[in-house]
């Protein structure tokens, strides 16, 4: 669903096949995970994160994903470093071969992987409810050109890291990721301003050209 959109109860409904009570509930707990807005007196919709809001969300994932990778280099076992390394040679693969949808489902997958690992099921569930905010924005940076290219040597670090059993190490290059993903945001914010610039200054240029012509017909 489109940020904004509206939720008719109703439709979702009849939609999903539950009752509009369960649904109402189900609206409220999506509420206090800040994916849904209530507005008074005209029902609810999806909630649009800003590119602020994305930043700050992700300067917490520093500290929490960070715990979960220190966590999870403490814990590992030979067969969790075994699926850890296999993940980071599907993410090269995705990537050499310009797969990029599959490379983002890799990457949320390493993700979730290294939080099972940790064991730190309170650090997992703050991480859950923040991540669900982050799903446009992350998307959206999956498929910016250039972006899986410079991610992936960062979360080769972290399998190596995790896999290795080095935990300041893995702490560290979790931080060095997600610090990225902050600067890839702000650049994202830096680049939309100039994206609407550039209709206006086409339409500007159109009525120009067109006052010259009426101009010269007038002649």
């Amino acid at each position: 669903m489109a940020p904004g959109q509206r939720l008719v109860e109703e439709e979702l409904a009849g939609t999903l096949g539950v009752t509009r009570a369960s649904l109402r509930a189900a609206l409220f707990d999506l509420a206090a995970d800040g994916l849904v807005e209530r507005i008074p007196n005209r029902g609810a919709r999806v909630r649009a994160v800003t590119l602020d809001e994305a930043v700050a969300i992700t300067e917490c994932r520093m500290a929490l994903d960070g715990l979960c990778a220190a966590k999870a280099a403490e814990r590992v076992t030979e067969p969790e470093a075994a699926r850890l390394r296999q993940l980071g040679e599907e993410m090269q693969r995705c990537v050499a071969d310009g797969e990029l949808l599959k490379y983002s489902a890799l990457n949320h997958e390493l993700h979730r992987l290294v939080r099972e690992i940790s064991g730190q099921a309170v650090a997992t569930s703050l991480l859950e409810r923040l991540n669900g905010q982050l799903v446009r924005h992350q998307f959206q940076l999956s498929l910016r050109p250039g972006r899986p290219q410079s991610s992936l040597p960062e979360h080769l670090a972290i399998i190596a890291a995790v896999a290795g059993r080095r935990p300041a190490e893995a702490e560290n290059a979790t931080r060095r990721h997600l610090g990225s993903v902050i600067s890839a945001l702000l650049d994202q914010r830096q680049a939309q301003p100039q994206r609407q610039a550039q209709p206006q200054q086409a339409q500007s240029q159109q009525a120009q050209s067109q006052q010259a012509q009426s101009q010269e017909e007038a002649r």
